[in-house]
C-alpha cells in the first residue's frame, strides 16, 4: 500500500482482493526489470493455468491504468473510487506486474492464497511431467533391447519352422486319432442305444404279462362266482321264462316297429313326406292305434289324465277338453298345412301333454326311468343332437312333422316295455283280453 493523496491498493487479479505490497518492491533497479524480463517456459504456465481453472473460480484479469494516458495497463483503486497520478514507486512496481503478466500466462499482482494454489498446481504438473519422461525412457531402453535382439531373428525363425513342422505333424496325428474316437462314440451311443431299446421291450413285454396274469385271475375269481351265481339262477330263470315269454302282451297287441323313414304301429305309417304321400287313411288309423295303446297303458296303471280325456275311436279318435267341454279331432281330411284349421294340431299337443304326464306317474314309482326324448310345449328333443322336432303341422316341413312321430312312437314303445315288465302273468293276460276287446271297433273303422 502506498500512501499518497489517498489509500491505494492493488488488487489481486484471481479474487479481486485488495493487496499489501512488500516494502522491497520499492526499490527495484533495472538490472533487476531486465533479469525478470527474460522468457520463461510459457507452454508450463499455461497447462498449469488451465487445470486451475477447474479448481477456483476464474475472474477476467483487472489492469491498472493511468487516468490521465492508461499505458501501463492497472488501475488504482483508491477510497474516493478516483484515479490518481502514478508516483515513481507505483511506476516501478506496475511496470513489474506487467513484465510478470507477459512472461507468462497467469495475471499479477496474486494473493498468496492463488500464489500457494499456482505453486500446487505447478508442482503436481511436474509430478506428471516426471512420471511422462520416467515413461518414455522405459521405453526407450525397450526398443534399444529390441534392436539387439533383431540379429538373433533369422535363427529363431529357423526354430520356430522346425517347431511348427512338429506342431502340424502333431496336429494330423491328433485329428487321425480324434477321427478313431469319434466312430468309436458312434458305435457306443448306438450300442446304448440298442440296449435302451430292448430294455424297454423287455419292461413292456414284463408289464404285459403281468396284466395277463391279472385279467386271468380276474377272471379266474369272476368264472367261479358266476358258476355259484349260474347254479343258484338256472332254477328261477328256466321258471320265469315262460311267464316272460307271455307277459309283454302290449308287444303282441301293439306292433311298434318303423319303415324307413316312418314310426309304424300294427304296419300303419305314422307322418307324410314329399317323396312318399301316405294316404291320410293310413295315418288316422295309426293316430288310432296310438290314442287305444296310450289309453290302456294308462288304465293299466290307473292314471287319469289332467285336463284331457283319450277317446280311441279307430281312424277317427278325438281328445276332449274336459274344461272347455269340445273335442279335438285326431284325424285328417285330406291336403296339408291348413292355415285355418288349428284343431288337428291342438289335438296332437294334447296327446304329447298326455304322454308327458304318462312319463311323470311312471317315473314317481320308477325313479330310473326315462324316456329316450324328452316332450315339451308341442315339440320333441333329440338329446342326442339337442335338435327338437315340433308336433305341429301348422307351419312346420312334412320331413320335420314325421320325425317328431317317428319319436313319439318311440317313447311310446319304452312306456310300453316298462308296463309289461311291471306286472304279473295273469294281470298281462286280462291286460291283453281288455285291449283285444277294445281294438275290434278299430280294426272295424279301418277297413270301412
Amino acid at each position: 500500500m502506498v500512501d499518497m493523496k489517498s489509500n491505494v491498493n492493488f488488487a489481486c487479479q484471481r479474487c479481486l482482493q485488495p493487496l499489501r505490497l512488500d516494502p522491497s518492491f520499492n526499490h527495484l533497479g533495472e538490472h533487476t526489470i531486465a533479469e525478470l524480463s527474460l522468457p520463461i517456459q510459457h507452454h508450463v504456465v499455461r497447462e498449469v493455468e488451465q487445470q486451475s481453472g477447474s479448481l477456483e473460480h476464474l475472474v477476467p484479469p483487472f489492469r491498472l491504468t493511468e487516468s490521465a494516458n492508461g499505458t501501463n495497463g492497472f488501475m488504482l483503486v483508491g477510497d474516493s473510487g478516483e484515479t490518481e497520478g502514478l508516483s515513481h514507486h507505483l511506476r516501478v512496481r506496475a511496470t513489474l506486474f506487467d513484465v510478470l503478466s507477459s512472461s507468462s500466462s497467469a495475471d499479477h499482482p496474486l494473493c498468496d492464497e492463488c500464489t500457494d494454489s499456482l505453486l500446487m498446481l505447478m508442482d503436481q504438473q511436474l509430478r506428471l511431467t516426471e512420471g511422462e519422461w520416467s515413461d518414455y525412457n522405459e521405453y526407450l531402453k525397450k526398443l534399444e533391447a529390441e534392436q539387439l535382439q533383431q540379429g538373433n531373428e533369422e535363427t529363431e525363425i529357423e526354430a520356430l519352422e522346425k517347431e511348427l513342422q512338429d506342431v502340424k505333424a502333431e496336429e494330423e496325428r491328433m485329428i487321425r486319432e480324434l477321427e478313431a474316437l469319434r466312430k468309436e462314440e458312434a458305435a457306443t451311443k448306438n450300442a446304448i442305444a440298442e440296449q435302451e431299446r430292448e430294455r424297454e421291450r423287455l419292461q413292456s413285454e414284463e408289464e404285459r404279462y403281468w396284466r395277463e396274469f391279472s385279467r386271468h385271475r380276474r377272471d379266474l375269481i369272476l368264472a367261479e362266482d358266476e358258476c355259484r351265481s349260474l347254479e343258484c339262477q338256472l332254477a328261477y330263470a328256466a321258471s320265469q321264462l315262460e311267464r316272460l315269454k307271455k307277459t309283454n302282451v302290449f308287444n303282441a297287441t301293439f306292433h311298434i316297429w318303423h319303415s324307413g323313414h316312418f314310426g309304424t304301429i300294427n304296419s300303419f305309417r305314422l307322418g307324410r313326406l314329399p317323396s312318399a304321400p301316405v294316404d291320410w287313411s293310413e295315418i288316422n288309423a295309426a293316430w288310432g292305434q296310438t290314442t287305444l295303446l296310450l289309453t290302456a297303458l294308462a288304465r293299466k296303471m290307473n292314471l287319469t289324465f289332467q285336463r284331457f280325456r283319450l277317446v280311441p275311436f279307430g281312424n277317427h279318435s278325438y281328445i276332449e277338453v274336459l274344461d272347455q267341454h269340445k273335442e279335438l279331432p285326431l284325424y285328417g281330411s285330406g291336403g296339408f298345412k291348413f292355415l285355418w284349421d288349428t284343431k288337428f294340431d291342438a289335438a296332437m299337443v294334447a296327446f304329447l301333454d298326455c304322454l308327458q304326464q304318462f312319463k311323470e306317474q311312471v317315473e314317481k314309482g320308477d325313479s330310473g326311468f326315462c324316456l329316450p326324448y324328452r316332450m315339451e310345449r308341442g315339440k320333441i328333443e333329440d338329446s342326442a343332437t339337442g335338435n327338437s322336432y315340433s308336433i305341429k303341422i301348422q307351419f312346420n316341413s312334412e320331413e320335420q312333422w314325421t320325425k317328431a312321430l317317428k319319436f313319439l312312437l318311440t317313447n311310446l314303445k319304452w312306456g310300453l316295455a316298462w308296463v309289461s315288465s311291471q306286472f304279473t302273468k295273469d294281470e298281462a293276460e286280462q291286460c291283453s283280453t281288455l285291449n283285444q276287446t277294445d281294438l275290434k271297433p278299430t280294426t272295424t273303422n279301418v277297413l270301412s
